[in-house]
């Protein structure tokens, strides 16, 4: 079976380092105990189609897009970032507290005949309630979860085409209706860790989505979730969303990570694992503990490195290593379970081109893409095994953004 690369759209800011304008202190109110930094890009539309065209041109099948009062809102950004585009889709992350089911079912709907059925959806429960009482949410952790089987109860009813009724703890809906029900039916992804999670996933994501922990770890929790989900009469299938660093030898993508470091001071680690703690999430905790806020031992398993969770919340692994160590480990992932591969990298534009110029050619060979597109760049001269635009080895990277 082939597997599913998609990329990510960092509305929330990028650059060349893992601080960025997130405050974990203070939500990103001040920049209070954070060590200043540059080299940091606005998450501006020009930037943003910039990441959007190379990820198509790459081949990626779609790119996820956060949700928080720390980025931009995801559905105004992509479907503004539709027009830029033309076959890549969309996983737009949303908070079922914060909308009403039956607005979400419609703007599914238009969204589906304004990009001509490019949208995925990305369901994000949320697992810091101080970022939640932010959206005006007071609900507490489980009663959350019990809330998003409602949500996603009353989207898929309302997608059915006839007026639908629905009597729950949270929602109480009549006769909902989309004028149209979307075509085709938008995927729906889904993530968490916790007891109170797993059901909701079994019974409503067509894609579970875990961060990456180790190959073993995420089998454990695949064979958690199919084992609920057959319960339940249906069948999911799983996705990981990881980091890369990928380069031409494993010593260079190495070094590339330790750069990273060089950023990081001891206070800025201390403060994000500080807020990073006080989180709900039982997947944020699992991530927290793969390195312990330690800079030592970061690498974790062959070429998983746990650097970026060191002050980065979500998921904080990434995969390090030669364009065929990186192709090795979604093999081995993809060995099982996982058939979605949702990636991203730093800089975003840099990174979708490192990858996509280096492990997807090699995935290819494997058998593990259905397509590979064609290299803009065929025919054009190469010097030394590398691209005349591209010389010594530096990714090729779009010039506008519109």
């Amino acid at each position: 079976m082939s597997v599913h690369l998609h990329w990510f759209l960092p509305t929330g800011g990028d650059g060349r380092t893992l601080v960025d304008r997130h405050a974990y202190t203070d939500g990103g109110i001040k920049r209070s105990r954070i060590t200043p930094v540059s080299g940091v890009r606005a998450p501006d539309i020009e930037y943003l189609a910039q990441i959007a065209k190379a990820a198509e041109q790459l081949g990626f099948e779609a790119v996820l897009t956060p949700t928080g009062t720390w980025c931009e809102d995801a559905w105004l950004t992509t479907v503004a970032l539709s027009q830029h585009t033309e076959r890549l889709k969309f996983l737009v992350a949303f908070r079922p507290g914060v909308i009403s089911p039956v607005l979400a079912a419609q703007m599914a709907a238009t969204y589906q005949r304004i990009t001509r059925g490019r949208l995925l959806l990305n369901v994000v429960t949320g697992g810091d309630s101080t970022e939640q009482r932010r959206f005006g949410d007071h609900l507490d952790h489980d009663r959350r979860y019990a809330r998003t089987a409602e949500f996603l109860s009353v989207v898929r009813g309302v997608w059915g085409g006839v007026p639908y009724d629905f009597a729950g703890e949270h929602f109480s809906v009549e006769g909902g209706l989309t004028a149209l029900p979307p075509d085709p039916l938008p995927e729906i992804f889904f993530g968490g860790s916790s007891a109170a999670a797993g059901p909701v996933a079994a019974q409503h994501a067509d894609v579970y989505l875990t961060w990456g922990e180790r190959p073993h770890e995420v089998k454990a929790k695949i064979d958690w979730i199919r084992g609920l989900a057959e319960e339940r009469g249906r069948t999911v299938r799983f996705g990981i969303r990881l980091h890369t660093i990928s380069r031409d030898s494993a010593r260079e993508a190495w070094a590339t990570a330790n750069r990273l470091l060089d950023d990081l001071d001891p206070e800025t680690i201390a403060a994000a694992q500080q807020a990073l703690g006080r989180s709900e999430s039982v997947g944020q905790q699992r991530m927290l503990a793969l390195h312990g806020g330690s800079r030592e031992d970061l690498e974790i398993s062959p070429n998983l490195w746990a650097g970026v969770g060191l002050v980065r919340g979500g998921a904080g692994t990434a995969l390090v290593g030669s364009h065929e160590d990186v192709a090795d480990r979604i093999e081995e992932y993809h060995a099982v379970g996982v058939d979605h591969f949702v990636l991203s990298g730093y800089p975003h534009l840099e990174e979708a081109y490192w990858f996509g110029e280096g492990v997807t050619p090699e995935l290819a060979r494997r058998g593990l893409l259905a397509r590979v597109p064609a290299s803009p760049l065929l025919g054009v001269p190469a010097a030394n095994g590398r691209p005349a635009s591209a010389p010594g080895g530096a990714p090729l990277l779009v010039a506008g953004g519109r």
